[in-house]
């Protein structure tokens, strides 16, 4: 029996790279950078991190729903821009919360990080000064309120669920999306994921572990738009960034009987565990991710235009991935993007916002670049190293794996 794929009817995303998907979309085909000096909080002196994406502040003139007196008890930044992202891409989608549409719309939106610069931040005023928590503090930090958020402001009653698998949480929640859509439990999933990192405690965590960028030792100090380099000889870690991004996924009954017209479906997809090492990839798994996502796709490597990298510019995790594709596609593999080069790594609302900008380039006929690329003959790779580059694309793989050995592969189709 022929499959439904579940189709994509909107979508929606902030990034460094600036609020709306317009001008996102403009830097990154224009091969700009995102990262930029560090000034979320006042740097030390010895503090290893010193650049990062960050998100621009949001005109709340323009959403006044953000702007409520609700709004003011939420005071991490991942919920006015979830809900920001959410709005956008159901208004998008064409679709309108009705009554009867409520129950039957689940919500899988979710947060590798959560809110938890809201504690940080209470637990260093309770030492200080021996204040009290806010009342709000611990719901701030519950990770699966950003999906209860969202449920309050559109409506949504149906089945909601927090699909946290840290780098790759974005991906998840598409997929698992799909599958309470394959399953009958809903028509509409909102899916996505949102984080807002570059909180002192997590950024100097990440550099003592040894995963975020730093300059090597002795040299002169690089421009920040410099520092993400993908798959080069002379990467040296992942920078922190923030963003959301928003998938709306529905079934194709569903579509049709609202006579909508979706340019995508989730044409494929598989997960897989690394049972390895607690950040460190494994590449058997990561090689099966990629090649069960493809058959279940019913396709072969040969269908798949491109690849849509999780590549996050560490030495073993890129050199694994290029591994793992090697192994599937053999010496035909396509061009490889690394969108991270651009906009930093934004932990689980990575593997979204990347999603959204293939999707993008998909309907523009367009491969974004991977810029600041030197090459390391330990890894043959073609990533768009020369600029935006023309090329038609039905199908599309996007990978993403996260620390815990949490691996997610999306292939995606173009159906207009």
């Amino acid at each position: 029996m022929k499959r439904h794929r579940p189709v994509i009817l909107g979508y929606d995303a902030v990034s460094p790279l600036g609020i709306d998907l317009e001008t996102q979309w403009k830097r990154a085909s224009e091969g700009r950078s995102g990262i930029v000096a560090l000034t979320r909080f006042p740097l030390r002196d010895r503090f290893p991190v010193r650049i990062a994406g960050q998100v621009e502040d949001i005109d709340t003139g323009a959403y006044p729903f953000l702007a409520s007196r609700d709004m003011a008890l939420w005071s991490s930044p991942i919920f006015k821009y979830a809900m920001l992202v959410v709005r956008r891409a159901l208004e998008k989608s064409g679709i309108e919360m009705t009554a009867d549409l409520a129950p039957r719309t689940a919500i899988t939106f979710s947060s590798a990080v959560g809110g938890l610069d809201a504690v940080i931040q209470a637990d260093r005023l309770l030492v200080a000064d021996g204040k009290l928590p806010h009342p709000f503090t611990n719901p701030n930090s519950c990770i699966n309120m950003v999906g209860g958020k969202i449920s309050i402001m559109t409506g949504a009653t149906g089945p909601i669920t927090a699909t946290i698998t840290a780098c790759a949480t974005g991906a998840t929640s598409v997929i698992i999306g799909a599958m309470l859509i394959e399953a009958g439990m809903a028509d509409v999933v909102i899916c996505g994921a949102v984080d807002f990192p570059l909180v002192e405690t997590l950024l100097g965590g990440f550099a003592s572990m040894n995963g975020s960028f730093r300059p090597k030792e002795g040299q002169p100090e690089e421009s920040p738009e410099k520092a993400s380099r993908p798959f080069s000889l002379n990467r040296r870690g992942f920078v922190a960034s923030e963003g959301a991004g928003c998938v709306v996924v529905a079934s194709k009954a569903f579509a049709e009987s609202r006579r909508l017209k979706p340019a995508f479906e989730m044409a494929g997809w598989a997960m897989t565990s690394d049972a390895h090492h607690f950040v460190a990839p494994n590449l058997e798994t990561a090689r099966r991710c990629i090649a069960e996502s493809i058959t279940h796709a019913g396709l072969v490597p040969g269908n798949i235009a491109a690849v849509n990298a999780h590549g996050t510019s560490t030495k073993i995790g890129d050199k694994i991935e290029v591994d793992a594709l090697r192994e599937v596609f053999g010496n035909r593999m396509p061009p490889v993007s690394a969108n991270k080069s651009q906009t930093g790594h934004a932990m689980g609302a990575s593997s979204a916002i990347e999603m959204i900008l293939a999707m993008e380039g998909m309907r523009r006929d367009t491969l974004l670049p991977t810029i600041n690329y030197a090459p390391d003959p330990e890894i043959d790779i073609d990533c768009v190293a020369e600029g935006a580059r023309v090329l038609p694309q039905e199908f599309v793989l996007k990978n993403a794996f996260g620390f815990g050995g949490c691996n997610a592969c999306v292939v995606l189709r173009r159906t207009e």
